[in-house]
């Protein structure tokens, strides 16, 4: 199963991320919505960075989740995790209910308000290029000039992510994101501020399929 690890103290906000994700995916410039959540995110935008206090900049993306609430509440299965642990979605199924944003924990997938038949968009890990050899990880994580996300096997990003926060334990809160939350998560954590604020939910409910 492959995942990513974001490392909060090492991202320097310069949003090379976001700007491979667009350049990728051809993506047009935002236009904000009075209704939008104010986390940058949109049909138009699949990664942000959030700026906190203290200079700290954190990567906001789909999660990825190992036991996805959006694929379970999804009436036509458009949303499905694939065999590398990317959760992605199928157009050509899509009915555009919006069952999938009222589900995910993490308030990811957004609405393609733009278009005349509009759908449901979000990360989806690059699957497809690195599926079709055209990458060989994320777009965002080849990207970042210092290494502040990275892409892996999630049990070797595990080990790195616990062995970074034993060996700074005065750096780092004591906890991998997404190891265990709602069943694993494939986009992982580590931080020196609490990262609450990228779940709706202070302890979000497994899904039940």
């Amino acid at each position: 199963m492959k995942a990513i690890l974001t490392d909060t103290t090492k991202c320097i906000g310069c949003l090379e991320c976001v700007s491979a994700c667009k350049t990728t995916y051809s993506l047009p410039m935002d236009e904000p919505r009075i209704w939008q959540k104010n986390d940058g995110l949109s049909a138009r935008n699949w990664t942000s960075i959030l700026q906190k206090e203290g200079g700290r900049y954190i990567r906001k993306q789909c999660r990825h989740c190992a036991e996805p609430a959006c694929a379970s509440a999804c009436p036509v299965g458009a949303l499905h995790q694939t065999e590398m642990g990317a959760v992605i979605y199928e157009l050509n199924k899509c009915i555009g209910c919006r069952y999938c944003m009222m589900a995910c924990p993490f308030g990811i997938p957004r609405y393609d308000w733009d278009k005349a038949v509009p759908y449901v968009r979000k990360c989806i890990m690059c699957y497809d290029n690195i599926k079709e050899g055209k990458q060989d990880q994320p777009a965002c994580t080849a990207a970042c000039p210092v290494e502040a996300t990275i892409y892996g096997d999630r049990d070797e990003l595990l080990k790195i992510a616990h062995e970074r926060i034993k060996k700074e334990p005065d750096k780092y809160i004591n906890k991998v994101y997404g190891e265990y939350e709602i069943g694993g998560t494939n986009v992982l954590y580590i931080s020196d501020i609490p990262l609450d604020f990228l779940s709706y939910e202070p302890n979000p409910p497994i899904p039940k399929r």
